[in-house]
């Protein structure tokens, strides 16, 4: 052998290793019975690397245009007028000054909107992305107190927002339950989520809970959130013939495309939605009555028309989160194992929509127990639709479980991580199945360490730093793993190497297209500089929605699926006189910008050759993932330990959060950097719900009383503190890439481990949130 040959065979040998070596370190597939996912296996060492968002430039450099942001010629400006009662009925409405006011184009009311029909709320089909299931301007009633009873077009949106302050307007308002109170005095029902009863028995907890030998019993409260994106909501709008066109601010295209086709009497096909950018969404930027009033005003104008609602229409017209009130009690043997897990109670819901808040949802996984009493109940209320809010249900039900844990641990005299640790469960203790991949424990006991936990008081009230008192808390954090069905992605490769992704699918500041185009580098052996990422438009392949922290599973799945079908074609196309010949695809890797065999490398061709030999210039597959089956066979949650430093003034009760950290175990991390930023980004989001957020409703009148930023308090520098943020990386064996969502639970376990530390710091415990100085102070 010459000593060119000898180091070819030891470049061969070398690549073979680390190629099998890679393979032996797969996680198993992700989907049932399938073939395994060769993500793992063919990486080239992009994924899992700290790139920066690919859209940062275009944002910093004022060149990333969003929803209110698209010019288009002959564009008239809306403003929206709301009601100010909650229930009843327009008596009368003058628009005669708002109509001859300077600027105004068209002043639209129930008596002149075009006819349409009710928005389809979302669940109510695949693709129905509404609010609530309401016709919007079609007659006279009012369902709540800001619900819009007209629009102004102008030339300029000063003009339109003028124009709208000399509309009068008369009501004849009817009897409506504002109250909270008395909404549960008139009955409640059982709640539903997702179409789920929110109700689950295991055993009798009650009678366990009276024999147990260690227990806690208590209520705890959140109020009604709203949220606070950056965006405000808007769209620019406008019709050619019987095609509406749509610039919107949206986490879900391809829903609101179909839900506007609905509401418009027009095909799916008739509508295009684009979204490219848009500057925070956290469940709120689905269909509202703002699109459909542009649309409509537009279609009666003969004009686009640009809608962008201000602080306070946001407020007025965009579900957020409703109150809770929760009783969480537990019971424990000697040994401190849970015997009883009772988690119940009531949440306030307009009768036109079904979001109650699902607050039950982590004690239903998150610990072993003898026994499990959990459910929610609605009472109704006349008021704006609820929505989803970032980690709905998770986010304020950990508040009332994992502060009740920690009152258990102290009756118990027991450290709060270890009592958790008891019961942590080996297999989902209300369904049966195995986790899919589980390592709480390794979260804690890291956390803990980079913490410095051992130094907590073990008496609270007895560390002190001048007039402060110091306390340590944690809890755990827990978001399920979804994966929608309905995702679809195209896969494109030219003579150049170059590949293109096309899905309809979001980017909302997250790193979505940072994320995948990394890894679709990996998986087809390209350079990121190689890879187009286009999204955010329903005329592409797939139905995906950027909602319950499921979007990168069906993004990474369909992807998957889309390269299987690429690699048939490339297949194809290479014929019998390429070292490819014979193999099937899934023999096959994306390797030096072209296909490899899996098992012996240098059977390689490069995507420009393959094309040239083909005579083509590129070549598209379009994939379609499996049902998400795997959800029926595994357990599948993200978790994390939440630790808190907290001091609270002695004098005058001042809380100043002063250190966090965030242990977590969320299978893969694909981009450490983005990923770091979304975690952080949800226990700064967390620290709002604990001490500032919390939506001002007057049970008089059923209206929002500080819709604003000035009123309505969410973090700023000043209140964030030093954020610590590490994982276990350890790969999800079932879930695509390895990876679950990360964008939810950085906000679930940091109410009530900002809690828990204010009791430690304090001996005040406190189970209503938010946690402000008259809740501290004697």
């Amino acid at each position: 052998m010459s000593i060119v040959d000898e180091a070819k065979a030891t470049v061969k040998g070398a690549v073979q290793g680390v190629m099998q070596k890679a393979i032996a370190l797969a996680p198993d597939s992700w989907i049932p019975g399938g073939v395994p996912d060769p993500l793992i296996r063919e990486r080239h060492g992009q994924t899992g690397r700290p790139v920066s968002r690919i859209d940062g430039p275009m944002k910093v450099a004022g060149q990333a245009p969003f929803a209110a942001e698209f010019p288009l010629d002959g564009m008239a400006y809306a403003a929206v007028l709301f009601s100010r009662i909650a229930k009843g009925r327009i008596a009368s409405i003058d628009t005669a000054m708002a109509e001859a006011a300077p600027g105004v184009v068209l002043v639209m009311t129930h008596r002149n909107a075009p006819r349409m029909a009710a928005m389809p709320p979302f669940m109510s089909s695949a693709k129905a992305a509404g609010g609530n299931d309401l016709p919007i301007l079609q007659d006279d009633r009012i369902h709540w107190n800001g619900q819009p009873v007209a629009v102004v077009l102008a030339e300029t949106q000063e003009q339109a927002d003028h124009a709208t302050s000399l509309i009068e307007v008369s009501y004849a308002a009817d009897e409506a339950v504002t109250s909270f109170a008395e909404a549960k005095a008139q009955g409640t029902k059982p709640g539903e989520f997702q179409g789920q009863p929110l109700k689950l028995a295991v055993g009798d907890a009650e009678d366990e809970l009276a024999k147990a030998a260690f227990k806690v019993d208590a209520v705890y409260k959140t109020p009604r959130h709203n949220h606070n994106p950056i965006e405000l909501h808007a769209a620019t709008v406008g019709w050619d013939g019987d095609t509406l066109r749509v610039h919107d601010a949206s986490q879900a295209v391809a829903h609101v495309a179909w839900s506007l086709g609905h509401i418009f009497g027009i095909g799916e096909d008739k509508v295009r939605v684009t979204s490219p950018f848009v500057g925070g969404g956290f469940g709120s930027k689905t269909l509202w009555d703002h699109q459909v009033l542009a649309a409509a005003a537009s279609k009666l104008a003969g004009r686009p028309v640009r809608i962008m609602l201000s602080r306070e229409g946001v407020y007025r017209i965009v579900g957020g989160r409703t109150l809770t009130e929760q009783r969480c009690a537990i019971g424990a043997d000697a040994d401190g194992r849970f015997t009883a897990l009772v988690h119940t109670g009531t949440v306030a819901m307009t009768r036109h929509n079904a979001m109650p808040e699902p607050f039950i949802l982590p004690a239903r996984s998150a610990y072993q127990s003898g026994s499990f009493d959990l459910r929610v109940d609605v009472a109704y209320v006349d008021m704006i639709a609820n929505t989803f809010m970032r980690a709905p249900g998770e986010s304020v039900g950990t508040f009332g479980l994992e502060s009740a844990i920690d009152e258990l641990a102290v009756a118990m005299d027991i450290d709060p991580i270890e009592l958790r640790l008891k019961n942590e469960p080996e297999q989902d203790p209300t369904t049966g199945l195995p986790f899919s991949q589980r390592d709480v424990e390794k979260a804690y006991r890291d956390g803990a360490e980079r913490f410095g936990w051992t130094e907590r008081p073990k008496t609270p009230g007895s560390w002190r730093d001048g007039e402060w008192l110091v306390g340590m808390g944690v809890a755990t954090a827990t978001y399920p793993y979804y994966r929608m069905p309905g995702g679809a992605a195209r896969l494109t490769v030219d003579a150049t190497g170059h590949v293109t992704v096309d899905i309809a699918a979001h980017e909302m500041g997250m790193g979505t297209a940072t994320a995948h185009s990394q890894v679709t580098a990996d998986r087809l052996g390209v350079e990121l500089d190689q890879v187009t990422f286009n999204y955010g438009d329903n005329v592409l392949p797939g139905v995906v929605l950027a909602g319950g922290s499921q979007q990168t599973a069906a993004i990474g799945a369909s992807i998957i699926a889309a390269q299987t079908a690429l690699y048939t074609e490339l297949l194809k196309l290479a014929g019998n006189d390429s070292p490819l010949a014979g193999l099937k695809p899934d023999e096959v890797g994306g390797y030096r910008g072209g296909l490899a065999a899996l098992d012996d490398p240098s059977r390689h061709e490069s995507y420009a050759s393959i094309l040239s030999r083909a005579q083509r210039d590129s070549v598209s597959a379009e994939g379609t993932p499996p049902m998400p089956l795997e959800l029926q066979h595994w357990s599948m949650h993200s978790h994390g330990a939440i630790f808190v430093e907290a001091r609270v003034n002695a004098v005058t009760g001042e809380t100043r959060i002063s250190r966090m950290l965030g242990s977590f175990d969320c299978g893969v991390i694909l981009n450490p950097k983005t990923a770091t930023s979304q975690f952080r980004g949800g226990m700064i989001m967390g620290l709002g719900l604990a001490l500032t957020e919390e939506t001002m409703f007057d049970e008089r009148t059923g209206r929002i009383m500080n819709p604003s930023l000035a009123e309505y308090h969410v973090p700023v520098h000043l209140d964030v503190p030093e954020i610590d943020v590490i994982w276990t990386g350890i790969p999800d064996p079932h879930a695509p890439m390895g990876a679950r969502g990360i964008g939810e639970i950085g906000i679930t376990g940091v109410g009530a481990a900002v809690a828990n530390a204010i009791y430690n710091a304090t001996g005040r415990r406190v189970r209503d949130l938010p946690i402000t100085l008259d809740k501290i102070v004697d």
